[in-house]
């Protein structure tokens, strides 16, 4: 009996989980599909695509409404989009993150005892870039007016029925909140009470960013009346949030409160068009941004995958968790070291790290027996005809890391979400900067319009610029203050922030495929790779590879949270399964060097759209991890 039910666990391990059942149902639609972290948001999406908007008009709407709903982005934060034209027939990508301000300098944040920026508060905001992406994406790609799009955002901040994992996060952040007086106004409509901070279902207001929103259509409007073109109205807008009044008192609030952002950063910014970085993975192009996210991160571990048959392995197999986990390794090794923004430095060596020669190289270091400790960067410069200029850096880099401080063993099954690991709070903490999450926003039509988008910023306990109620970025903590951790990423005024905001778009035979997204800060890649994995090579439909059981990594050097070295660096070993990983994958893990810890759901919040072109449909599939929804027609 024993021998049989061994048998039948493996066969429910190995088989496409086609005949397997989901938490939530796949969805499916004809026309269009709308799916993000928010089943308001959800709806705005839905109410434009209902009065005859594309899927940009769609995705933007859905984008300042989840701004507007706080918890895990605000207006003050950035936007990182890949968009399909089927007009062109090809992917676009768009650079929405905001740069550091005047005045940010490792100098300036050294001399405060920082290792890195601050996570939190006014000295943590690079510029906000939210508000102009969707002015640009709206203008260019888009067919409705500002006013339309921004409708439901509008409604929302006029009082919307706070969900309960917002309002308590308010509750538990509500401390540091009342640091900032713009903050506590906004978030705390209860203070001196038990209870400060609004309670689930209550109605929540923002008059003072509608106030913002309502400027900001308005300068379309007076556009439009005076003869000026759609795109010019849109423009207005744009030009009124980062050169006019609301830029004025954006500046004033935030330099009131210590922050360094002045009006000539505003107006020196803008969203830029990029070209997207590509490899192809068995015959399907998969698109990412460019280096000053990880997004190549992903690419990099396809091409080294590409060297192994991963379907013979069998999913969630001791030897499949392993490889994966290696390519991961090796692919975040060279991001902590070489991604950064290549406005600032011509060297970054991307054709080489993206190519098939030095994944090959790359691969013949994992080792089928044992964790690779540490996982040190390589040296892609000979792969593109150069010598690496910081060959020196390099060799000192391993040194950084202090590889030992994890917690060893595995633990009892928990939700690391919650409560990683059981030594010490600040193992709590740590688990919380590598998990810490944003949103996602997927769209498509039937006309070809394809729209995947990872933003984030300005999220709870977020500091509100003046009177424009709007929450700064907390994105400067992404960049590093010292060369020898990551040349490419020191901070700078004007510089981009390496970010780990990160959307996906798979074409195949040149048609879109998969249009996918998550969040999770530094797992982000971690678990859409795995995701696209679990379609590719296992056969799972969008909901099942978003629901399916991955593996995420701490071995690598954390993106977010902490001022100290010590707080972000890597964890040897350190790899988190789903809670039912059976006992024989666990032994064979630990053998191979691997410290384990479980959650019930170890997928990330994944939000994704599959193209069926045999049946001209969208499936998609909604994460079943929080509050993320979809809506299809």
């Amino acid at each position: 009996m024993r021998k049989w039910m061994s048998l039948v666990a493996g066969l429910v391990l190995s088989l496409p989980l086609l005949a397997q059942p989901t938490q939530k149902p796949v969805l499916h639609g004809k026309n269009w599909m709308a799916i993000t972290g928010k089943p308001l948001a959800a709806t705005a999406g839905s109410m434009l695509f209902q009065q005859g908007g594309n899927a940009v008009d769609a995705a933007c709407a859905m984008l300042a409404a989840t701004c507007t709903m706080w918890d895990v982005l605000h207006w003050g934060g950035e936007t990182q989009v890949l968009l399909y034209n089927p007009n062109t027939k090809k992917v676009i990508a768009l650079n929405g993150l905001g740069v550091a301000p005047t005045g940010a300098t490792p100098a300036f944040f050294k001399s405060k005892g920082y290792a890195f920026p601050p996570e939190y508060g006014p000295l943590a905001a690079v510029t906000p870039g939210t508000p102009g992406s969707i002015c640009h994406l709206l203008a260019n790609y888009g067919t409705k007016s500002l006013k339309e799009v921004l409708a439901p955002a509008m409604q929302l901040a006029a009082g919307y029925p706070i969900e309960a994992q917002t309002a308590n996060s308010i509750e538990r952040q509500k401390d540091r909140i009342k640091q900032w007086p713009y903050s506590k106004a906004v978030f705390l409509p209860h203070l001196g009470e038990k209870r400060e901070a609004p309670e689930a279902g209550e109605i929540f207001t923002q008059q003072n960013l509608l106030n913002t929103l309502t400027k900001m259509v308005e300068a379309e409007q007076a556009a439009l009346k005076a003869g000026k073109t759609r795109k010019q109205a849109i423009m207005a807008a744009y030009d009124r949030f980062y050169k006019g009044d609301i830029a004025k008192e954006f500046v004033r609030g935030c330099q009131e409160q210590g922050g360094l952002i002045t009006m000539q950063d505003l107006a020196n910014w803008k969203p830029i068009e990029e070209e997207p970085v590509k490899v192809s993975y068995k015959g399907i192009d998969v698109y990412k941004l460019q280096q000053w996210t990880q997004g190549p991160s992903m690419l990099q571990a396809l091409n080294i995958l590409e060297n192994f048959d991963l379907k013979s392995m069998g999913y969630k197999s001791a030897q499949y968790i392993h490889t994966v986990s290696q390519a991961m390794h090796l692919s975040f090794a060279d991001r902590d070291f070489y991604y950064g923004d290549p406005y600032f430095n011509k060297q970054q060596p991307m054709q080489g790290l993206l190519s098939k020669e030095y994944a090959k190289q790359r691969a013949t270091l994992i080792d089928p027996t044992k964790n690779l400790s540490p996982a040190l960067p390589g040296d892609p410069y000979p792969f593109e005809g150069k010598t690496n200029p910081y060959s020196q850096l390099l060799q000192h880099w391993a040194q950084l890391a202090d590889t030992t401080a994890s917690g060893g063993g595995a633990i009892p099954s928990h939700d690391v979400r919650q409560l990683a690991y059981q030594h010490s709070a600040q193992d709590e903490m740590y688990m919380d900067r590598l998990l810490r999450g944003t949103t996602s926003v997927e769209a498509a039509d039937k006309d070809g319009w394809v729209v995947s988008i990872t933003p984030s910023g300005g999220w709870v306990p977020a500091c509100i610029a003046g009177n424009t109620g709007i929450g700064m970025s907390q994105r400067m903590q992404s960049f590093v203050l010292d060369s020898a951790l990551n040349p490419f990423n020191v901070v700078a005024p004007g510089k981009r922030p390496r970010v780990t905001l990160t959307p996906s778009l798979a074409m195949k035979d040149g048609k879109p495929f998969l249009s996918f997204a998550v969040q999770g800060g530094d797992t982000q890649d971690q678990n859409l790779l795995q995701f696209f994995l679990n379609v590719v090579e296992f056969g799972m439909n969008v909901q099942q590879a978003s629901e399916a059981a991955n593996v995420n990594t701490n071995q690598l050097w954390l993106s977010l949270g902490g001022t100290k070295m010590k707080d972000r660096a890597p964890r040897a070993g350190d790899i988190i399964l789903q809670n039912r990983t059976p006992e024989a994958v666990r032994k064979a893990l630990q053998a191979m060097g691997y410290k384990l810890s479980f959650t019930e759901r170890s997928s990330g919040p994944i939000n994704a759209i599959f193209f069926d072109w045999k049946h001209n449909s969208f499936w998609g599939g909604s994460s079943n991890h929080g509050e993320d929804y979809g809506i299809g027609w």
